[in-house]
This record gives structure tokens, C-alpha cells and sequence, in this order.
């Protein structure tokens, strides 16, 4: 690796540990390390726990490679996680995750009164409901998201987050600033970070972080994102049209868009990514469904047995009770499994045939809200791996299937660190 292109450094802090990579300026990723949350803290809520694996897993990944070459440094975090902050970054209480309701629902209630119906500041895990839960507190400096604590020890500044992180405290990405209704809520706007667009420049590291991993002074550390941005990003996807569906437990789809889309029917907001737009919906369809029915070797088995060419005719949306979130909003709505065929292969076949179904609705649905027309997919997930599905998606769905970068999100944040490296004249 030469030093006249250097490699950026990406940090994914997730649920149960961290992972960090070294990508090259051609988007290689040449070193990777990682580290187990639980080997420094029994609880996830612990911040000094957080630091530590992120700390092991960025020594692993310098350790296989030329640290003089770093350039760049970005760090994504769980969407939502919180904690109040005193000016030298200390936290001052317990953060709140990403999937921690509000303790007081009237903070909740005060904000649904007062926020825009297409906020994401709404719902029981707000943002913006950790940062009036905390600003009581004596002492506080700021209301800061898990990426922006963890960058500030690279940095020494805890004032500082980006445009995907905020977006759940209330920030209006469209307008690019916080929004005036916020202080109708009560919270206080001293409390709130500056917000820069994700991947753009913050600042150098710190004497104190250069020395701790013997990194060059003057390594940029830029603004982050959330881990499901960081996902979607590492997948190579970067155009208006890509999308990535995730076939999991569940079936999520995500489009990048040249404009803003905002449905708060279906849980539709929209992330900005610099001059693109990040948006996308969670079905209830997806791999619980053929979990209920099947165990995963007979799934392997009955695919073997299936021809992907040809359509059983069958209708089915698969869920697993009433109630769908995207591309349908009907907490009603019913499942179609019926009729079941008397054979195994063609039942699983007609479910295979139906959550693509769901899939090519939900891409409709986005279209039909603003977004442009799909131009590819990229799949994650567990499901990305039964070749007989995919090839059954790919005649439903119809555009070209390419081939995933990455499924790790610190690939996804390297990539904006290479963004940022660039903008400032570094690689």
C-alpha cells in the first residue's frame, strides 16, 4: 500500500460489540478487527464498555497494517442510543439504547402535540423524548448519540453529530438545521449538537487519540451515521434507483432517491446522505414465515426440488398473523396462504413467490411516494443465500441483481470516511 493513497478507517459500534476495517481509496477493505462487548462489560448500556471494544477492535485492524498511512476515521452507532454528557465527555447517566421507551410517556405525548406528523422524533423510543428525559440533570453539557460520544474521544469535542443520528431527536434534514417547534417541546437548544452532513470533516485527531494508536496528527475524523445507513452503504450501493433488501426475520427494503420521502403511514422517513436521500419500509413478511412452516435444512432440501422458472398461480402474502407495516398500513390486514398445495416443494414455493410479491409491492410503493424507478438490488440477509429464491425474485422483480460488497457496517462508515478524506484533499 502506497502512502500517497493511504487507506480510512471505519468503526461499526453495534448491539454486541464493535468492528472496525481499513479500506483502501479504490474501496478494498484490507484489514479488519473486532470485539465482543462482553469481554469489558456485563451491560450494554455501559459507555466505558462501548470504548474499550471499540478501542480492541481498531488496535486488531491497525495492527496489520501501516498506521502512518491512516487518513480518515468515521464511526456509526445504534440509531436512537443516547446520553447526557458533561464538557469533557463524561457521561452522566445511564444512556438509553435505541429500543428503550421513554420512561415518562407524557414526554411523548408533549412531543406528538408539537412535532410535525412526518418526524421521525415520534413513537415511544424517540430521540428527542432521551434528550427531555436527561436535560434535567445537573451538570449536563449535552444530549449526545452513541456515535457522536465515541468520535468525541478521537477528537475531544462532544458537541458534535451528523444529519442521520439526529434525525430521531427531531432534526429536520430537509431544511438542515433543528426545527423551531423543537422549544415547544421544552427541549432546551443548548443541549443539542451541531450537526454536519454524514462523512463530512470534523476535525483532526486529538494528541491524546494519536498517541493512544500511534496515529498521524493530522488524521480527519468526519461526521458519522446511523448502523443502518452504514449498512446499506457498504453494500456498494450509490446511486439514485439502488436498493438493498434485507431478507431476514423480516423483509426490509431501502432506496437511495434524489428526493426526500416522508409517509409516516407506512414508518417512512428518509436519511440524507449527501446530495442523495436514503429511504425505505419494513414488511411483516420475511423469513419467520417460512420458519413457522419449515425448518431450515427442508427449506435447503425442498429448493433443491423447486423450478423457479415457472409460477404456481398462487396469490399468497405470507405473514404469520393480521397486521402489515409497509407496502400495506392495515394493522388489519390479513394474511393469504390459502390454498395450501398437498405438496411441501410447491407450498414453499408459492411463499418464496409471495414475499418476493410483497418485495416488488413495496419498490412500487416507493415509487409511488416520489422515489425513481428501481434500477437495482443488492440482497442481505439470510435469505440472499437460497439460490432458488433468488432466482424466483429476480423473474418477480425483474431489474438487475448485483453482487454485495460488504454486509458489515463499518465497511459502510470506511466509506464515508473516504468521502470525507477526499473532500478535504487527503487521498
Amino acid at each position: 500500500m502506497s502512502g500517497a493513497s493511504g487507506f480510512v478507517l471505519g468503526i461499526d459500534m453495534g448491539t454486541s460489540g464493535a468492528r472496525a476495517v481499513a479500506m483502501t481509496a479504490a474501496g478494498e477493505v484490507v484489514a479488519s478487527g473486532s470485539a465482543k462487548l462482553a469481554a469489558f462489560s456485563d451491560n450494554h448500556r455501559d459507555p466505558v464498555g462501548w470504548w474499550k471494544a471499540v478501542r480492541a477492535a481498531l488496535a486488531e485492524t491497525l495492527a496489520e497494517i501501516e498506521v502512518a498511512h491512516a487518513r480518515a476515521i468515521c464511526i456509526d452507532g445504534t440509531s436512537g442510543t443516547m446520553l447526557p454528557v458533561a464538557a469533557d465527555g463524561a457521561p452522566l447517566a445511564t444512556p438509553l439504547m435505541y429500543n428503550d421507551p421513554v420512561p415518562d410517556s407524557a414526554i411523548i405525548e408533549r412531543i406528538a402535540a408539537h412535532a410535525p406528523e412526518e418526524s421521525a422524533a415520534h413513537g415511544a423510543t424517540s430521540g428527542l423524548g432521551k434528550l427531555l428525559t436527561f436535560q434535567p440533570l445537573p451538570g449536563v453539557f449535552r444530549v449526545i448519540h452513541q456515535a457522536d460520544w465515541l468520535a468525541g474521544h478521537f477528537t475531544g469535542l462532544y458537541d458534535v453529530s451528523d444529519e442521520n443520528n439526529a434525525l430521531k431527536t427531531g432534526y429536520d434534514p430537509v431544511a438542515r438545521k433543528w426545527p423551531d417547534w423543537l422549544a415547544r417541546t421544552g427541549a432546551r437548544a443548548d443541549l443539542l449538537p451541531d450537526v454536519l452532513p454524514a462523512g463530512s470533516p470534523i476535525a483532526t485527531v486529538s494528541p491524546a487519540a494519536a498517541e493512544a494508536f500511534g496515529l498521524p496528527s493530522e488524521v480527519l475524523v468526519v461526521a458519522g451515521t446511523t448502523d443502518g445507513c452504514a449498512s446499506f452503504l457498504a453494500t456498494g450501493a450509490d446511486r439514485p434507483g439502488d436498493a438493498v433488501s434485507a431478507l431476514g426475520t423480516t423483509l426490509t427494503v431501502k432506496m437511495l432517491s434524489d428526493k426526500p420521502l416522508f409517509a409516516p403511514q407506512y414508518g417512512l422517513y428518509s436519511h440524507r446522505i449527501g446530495d442523495m436521500w436514503l429511504a425505505g419500509g419494513a414488511s411483516n413478511t420475511g423469513g419467520a414465515v417460512l420458519a413457522a412452516h419449515f425448518e431450515t435444512g427442508r427449506i435447503a432440501a425442498l429448493s433443491e426440488s423447486i423450478d423457479p422458472a415457472t409460477d404456481t398461480g398462487l396469490d399468497f402474502y405470507p405473514l404469520l398473523k393480521p397486521g402489515e407495516r409497509f407496502p400495506v398500513a392495515d394493522p388489519a390486514f390479513l394474511p393469504r396462504m390459502e390454498p395450501r398445495p398437498a405438496e411441501d416443494a410447491e407450498f414453499l414455493k408459492a411463499i418464496f413467490e409471495g414475499i418476493a410479491g410483497v418485495e416488488r409491492l413495496a419498490y412500487e410503493r416507493l415509487v409511488s411516494l416520489g422515489s425513481p424507478a428501481l434500477r437495482s438490488i443488492r440482497t442481505v440477509g439470510g435469505g440472499a443465500k437460497n439460490a432458488t429464491w433468488t432466482a424466483i425474485r429476480k423473474r418477480k422483480l425483474a431489474v438487475p441483481f448485483l453482487p454485495v460488497l460488504s454486509e458489515e457496517a463499518a465497511a459502510g462508515a470506511a466509506r464515508l470516511a473516504l468521502s470525507g478524506a477526499r473532500e478535504a484533499g487527503l487521498l
